[in-house]
């Protein structure tokens, strides 16, 4: 028997879905689909290398507690703190900072609709090791 695949990540939006597929298509770099428009009930972004696509849906309700899901995110050719910044400067927000002496930890952030993710580790970041107990 063969198993489904997630084909789609479905994330809630009440403002425009084009707007916010607009801030993750900046910080992910995929473009959203070319039929994409302001104003559209729903934004698409696939992914080119065959992941499940990230779908922007306008929902009547707005967010009132914490995601149950969340995107973790890991910078390629970039520190941790040089994604964060990015990420700022795209217009996320910063909700704490989990980042340990020794390296490890992670940087939780909010789009623009107060949708949670997280910035891990990069690739470009230092690896140190933990101190001996």
């Amino acid at each position: 028997m063969l198993n489904p695949t997630i084909h789609n990540i479905v994330i809630d939006c009440t403002a425009d879905p084009y707007d916010l597929g607009l801030f993750w298509s900046e910080l992910l770099g995929r473009p959203l689909a070319e039929d994409d428009k302001p104003g559209d009930p729903e934004a698409v972004l696939r992914d080119p290398d065959g992941g499940p696509t990230l779908l922007f849906v306008r929902v009547p309700e707005g967010k009132t507690v914490k995601n149950r899901l969340h995107l973790d995110l890991r910078p390629s050719g970039r520190t941790r703190a040089e994604e964060v910044e990015r990420a700022l400067a795209l217009g996320a927000r910063l909700v704490a900072d989990r980042t340990r002496p020794d390296g490890r930890g992670w940087v939780t952030l909010t789009d623009p609709e107060g949708n949670e993710f997280c910035v891990e580790r990069g690739d470009a970041d230092p690896v140190t090791e933990a101190p001996a107990e």
